[in-house]
């Protein structure tokens, strides 16, 4: 079918860049380095830190997403109105997206630097202590969540205002005569036809927080762990990279999990 030969190129290109690495990777994770089979690469991450990994990226990536879909649908909620200086508005919201990511990292760093960061000075002002905010782990889990939101807040809210945008105001309007006040509105008509921008939003986003290497690397450094960080130290400690590898195969798992979740749930009415 001709059809066919426009998405050739795309197919290879997934297919070799990312489905090929990925199973070639959960293969040799179960590989010894005399190449026989064995589910030592597993047993061998007990050992190291891979419960803490595991817990802190969970922590980090549901905590981002939660606060990332309360600021977009609140922003997109704002968008999807016509106010003066609104083009304004939209494009403050949306500059954090087109900062790189290490760019972010190195600002927040500022920001978050116990003394004398701006963060501090400002608890100092309103006649606050200061706090070092990378003393323990949930303060620097939370260090990692506020500068990832703020960084990508911005893609949420340009999925979650198409959403809205696409729901037609007949429906407000007759549940408004019908006397739903705007709780019930947002639970009965913006929420169920908001379940797919919702899931595509939390897919997109999901995956990368899974992922999410450079900004915690720089902010925290590879303790606490996650797991992107934990593979980069194991991969550079560990005897054999095929224990990097097993880490690798537990999070591709995980985020497997994850989008079929979102898949599911996206998918009800």
């Amino acid at each position: 079918m001709p059809y066919l030969f426009f998405v050739l190129p795309a197919i290879v290109y997934v297919g070799y860049f990312a489905f090929y690495p990925s199973f070639s990777g959960v293969y040799r994770s179960f590989l010894s380095p005399h190449g026989g089979f064995t589910l030592n690469n597993y047993n061998e991450l007990l050992y190291y830190n891979l419960g803490a990994a595991i817990l802190n990226t969970l922590i980090v990536s549901f905590g981002a997403l939660i606060i990332q879909l309360f600021l977009g649908l609140v922003v997109a909620s704002i968008l999807v109105w016509e106010f003066r200086g609104k083009k304004l508005f939209s494009t403050v919201t949306i500059i954090p997206m087109g900062i790189a990511t290490v760019v972010a990292a190195i600002a927040y760093s500022f920001i978050f630097e116990p003394r004398g960061g701006y963060a501090n000075t400002l608890l100092h002002a309103l006649g606050l202590g200061g706090i070092n905010w990378y003393s323990s782990t949930p303060l620097s889990l939370l260090v990692v969540m506020v500068a990832d939101s703020w960084k990508n807040t911005p893609i949420f809210t340009l999925i979650l205002l198409a959403g809205l945008s696409s729901i037609p105001r007949d429906l407000y309007h007759a549940a408004a005569l019908d006397g739903a006040g705007v709780f019930n509105r947002f639970v009965h008509v913006t929420l169920p036809n908001m379940r797919k921008f919702i899931a595509i939003a939390l897919i997109i986003r999901g995956v990368q927080e899974f992922n999410i290497f450079a900004l915690p690397l720089i902010l925290i450094g590879e303790h606490p762990p996650l797991l992107t960080t934990f593979v980069y130290d194991l991969y550079s400690t560990s005897p054999t990279v095929y224990i990097s590898l097993a880490a690798a195969t537990i999070l591709l798992a995980l985020m497997t999990v994850f989008i079929a979740l979102n898949i599911a749930m996206g998918g009800r009415r």
